[in-house]
C-alpha cells in the first residue's frame, strides 16, 4: 500500500522503479557516464591538482556535466535529503576498486567534512555513506573525526579557481594526527572541479608525519 501511494522513483529520471531496481532504473544506470579511470590507469584527476597536491592515486566514478543526469543525482543527494544515493554510488565504486585492485594499499578512508552548521541543517554529510561503503569493501578504517571544517564557505557555483582556492585555504584543520601517522589516506568527496577543496584538505592532512594521500570522488566536472 505504501509503494502504491508513494512509489519509489528513479533518482535520475523520476520514473517508477520496478521491484528489481534500486535508486536508479536500468535505463539510467546504462546511461550514467562512467569514467573507468581506475581501470584505464587514467591520470585525469591527478592532472587537476598537478603541481599543487601530490596524490598517489586518484579516481572518479562519473563524469559531471551541467543539466546532465549526474547533476540530477547529486542535486537529489545534497539538497533533497536522498542520502541513499551516497551509499549506492559508494557500493558501485567500491566494487570497481576491488576489481581493479588499484587501491588495495589504502589504510583509512577520510571524508571531506561539512561545517558544523551545514551538517546540522542537512542532517548528514553527503559523502559519508559513499566513504563508508568504500572503506567496507577495502576492509579499512573509516575516520570522519580527524579532518574538520573550521569555518563556513559560501557557495562556489559562480566562482573562479582563484577565489575558490582563497575560500577553501585554511578553512580545514586536523583534530589529531597520531592515529594516521604513516598511513595511506584515501580522501573522498562528491565532486572535483578546480581541485581547490582537495588542495585545502591536503594542506592539513600532509602535515601528518609520513602519510600518503589518494583521492576518490563521485564525479569529475567536464
Amino acid at each position: 500500500m505504501l509503494n502504491l501511494f508513494f512509489p519509489k522513483v528513479c533518482e535520475a529520471c523520476n520514473n517508477v522503479l520496478t521491484d528489481n531496481e534500486l535508486v536508479v532504473c536500468v535505463s539510467c544506470r546504462h546511461r550514467l557516464p562512467v569514467t573507468n579511470f581506475h581501470f584505464d590507469n587514467s591520470k585525469a584527476v591527478e592532472k587537476i591538482v598537478y603541481g599543487r597536491v601530490k596524490l598517489e592515486k586518484a579516481t572518479a566514478l562519473l563524469h559531471f556535466s551541467k543539466k546532465g543526469i549526474v547533476q540530477q543525482l547529486l542535486h537529489n543527494l545534497k539538497y533533497r535529503g536522498h542520502q541513499h544515493i551516497s551509499g549506492f554510488l559508494g557500493k558501485w565504486l567500491a566494487a570497481e576498486l576491488r576489481s581493479a585492485n588499484c587501491f588495495d594499499d589504502v589504510d583509512v578512508v577520510v571524508p571531506v567534512p561539512l561545517y558544523k552548521t551545514k551538517l546540522r541543517k542537512r542532517g548528514y554529510n553527503q559523502v559519508a555513506q559513499f566513504g563508508k561503503q568504500i572503506a567496507k569493501a577495502l576492509d579499512v578504517e573509516y575516520n570522519d573525526d580527524v579532518l574538520i571544517k573550521a569555518k563556513p564557505t559560501k557557495t562556489k557555483v559562480f566562482k573562479g579557481r582563484l577565489s575558490r582556492w582563497n575560500d577553501d585555504n585554511a578553512v580545514f584543520s586536523i583534530s589529531e594526527d597520531k592515529s594516521l601517522r604513516g598511513k595511506h589516506i584515501l580522501l573522498v568527496d562528491d565532486m572535483i572541479t578546480t581541485g581547490a577543496t582537495v588542495e585545502a584538505c591536503a594542506a592539513e592532512l600532509l602535515k601528518i608525519d609520513n602519510i600518503k594521500l589518494s583521492l576518490a570522488t563521485m564525479a569529475i566536472a567536464d
